[in-house]
């Protein structure tokens, strides 16, 4: 698209909610990023993530467990 010379819509401004600090401590990675697991409830992931609806913005939480991708909170 960039080549054509072809753009998305854009409507309203870009909202920015993190600003990360580059000297703040880092937790640890307790996985090490190894995402598998030999069976069913022996590792679950989160996730946290903001959606915009018509009122603002939600916060929505996600909990996966990773062998069966199913989520479970």
């Amino acid at each position: 698209m960039r080549a054509e010379g072809i753009a998305d819509v854009v409507r309203g401004k870009r909202v920015f909610t993190t600003q990360a600090d580059g000297t703040a401590p880092r937790p640890e990675d307790l996985v090490e990023r190894d995402l598998t697991a030999p069976a069913p409830n022996r590792l679950w992931v989160a996730d946290l993530t903001y959606v915009r609806t018509w009122a603002g913005f939600v916060y929505v939480s996600f909990v996966f467990d990773v062998p069966s991708r199913f989520i479970v909170g």
